[in-house]
């Protein structure tokens, strides 16, 4: 008899076994568990078919239809498993736990794999990953202005052991105007939160853990409600550093994507920053003259942080104040805070 388990005792056998999603491309696209792999059972428009005919007709001509379309292709789905996996037992799950997943597990069992699926399907999945955002962790939030190397710190303080949750690099966007250069497209809000929590499953609950000081929408994906309200209540340790030394990190960080591309960053925040501050930024940029250019914009982000910095409470606000960007010197410095 196949085994079905619970979400939490599935993704602990993810762990050593694969699991194949067996849902459309299209809806893997918009969310799956992370690491999965799609051996779909049907395709986008093969599924609406069958769907259509279950609206219209009921179960058992539906059920008719499924197997005229999967029937001749069996032996793929065999041929694909064989490819996907070198051992013998796969996870597999479809969007409720139904018939997709029972089907195909029932094909690969036929060849000799062991499959073993997910109660409540992909659904199941979603509920854990929702639910994963109110529990509690011991969070300290890395703040400063733009420019002050949040992101590399975090890094370092990584290299020291530390837990870290890099909410840019998941969302795959820097978190400003700027934010989309050098990266790849975000992902659906849906895969956001899915490997958001799979990062947040690996963090011990008891020991501190940094994230970066973040407005909650980061590109077009939000950080969820659970989550957010427990960053807005955590410690802040705000990083202070010289002017120059944050336009010379910008121009270094930056400077390497085209004029066309910066531009177009610029006039993204032109009714905040102003007509004029614009044209003579853009004015800049077309000369070659990042250091100007930066330092301009900057006058808009300073602003942005000070008024995020004023609604949180001010004995939550711990400021550090460096003279350079000597980011093993700061990592070690802000490590030890007791929070």
């Amino acid at each position: 008899m196949r085994t079905s388990l619970h979400i939490d005792e599935f993704l602990k056998l993810s762990e050593t076994h694969p699991i194949l999603d067996v849902r459309t491309p299209a809806e893997f696209e918009q969310g799956h568990i992370v690491g999965a792999l799609n051996l779909p059972l049907f395709t986008n428009e093969e599924r609406v078919i069958v769907g259509t005919i279950y609206k219209k007709e009921g179960k058992q001509p539906a059920i008719l239809k499924g197997l005229e379309i999967v029937g001749p292709k069996l032996h793929e789905y065999v041929k694909a498993a064989i490819q996907l996996n070198k051992s013998t037992t796969f996870l597999v799950h479809c969007w409720r736990g139904g018939m997709r997943s029972s089907s195909m597990a029932w094909f690969l069992e036929t060849y000799g794999f062991k499959c073993i699926t997910l109660k409540g399907g992909y659904k199941s999945y979603r509920k854990h990953v929702l639910d994963s955002f109110n529990e509690q962790k011991k969070i300290i939030i890395l703040g400063g202005k733009t420019g002050t190397g949040k992101t590399l710190v975090l890094q370092e303080l990584q290299n020291l052991n530390e837990q870290i949750i890099d909410l840019e690099k998941i969302a795959r966007h820097k978190g400003s105007s700027f934010g989309s250069l050098g990266e790849k497209a975000q992902t659906s809000q849906e895969q956001f939160e899915n490997e958001l929590s799979f990062q947040l499953s690996k963090i011990t609950p008891q020991k501190k853990c940094w994230f970066e000081n973040e407005s909650r929408s980061i590109g077009k994906n939000i950080i969820p409600a659970g989550l957010w309200e427990q960053m807005r209540n955590a410690i802040v340790l705000s990083l202070n550093l010289p002017l120059e030394e944050r336009i010379n990190y910008l121009a270094k960080e930056y400077g390497t994507f085209s004029k066309e591309e910066l531009i177009a960053a610029t006039e993204r925040i032109g009714k905040r920053l102003g007509g004029q501050h614009v044209k003579r930024a853009i004015e800049a940029l077309q000369v070659g003259d990042y250091k100007t250019a930066f330092e301009i914009c900057l006058v808009y982000y300073d602003k942005t942080y000070h008024y995020g910095e004023e609604k949180r409470e001010k004995e939550k606000v711990i400021h550090y104040t460096f003279e350079k960007m000597d980011l093993t010197r700061i990592a070690k410095t802000i490590k030890d805070h007791d929070c």
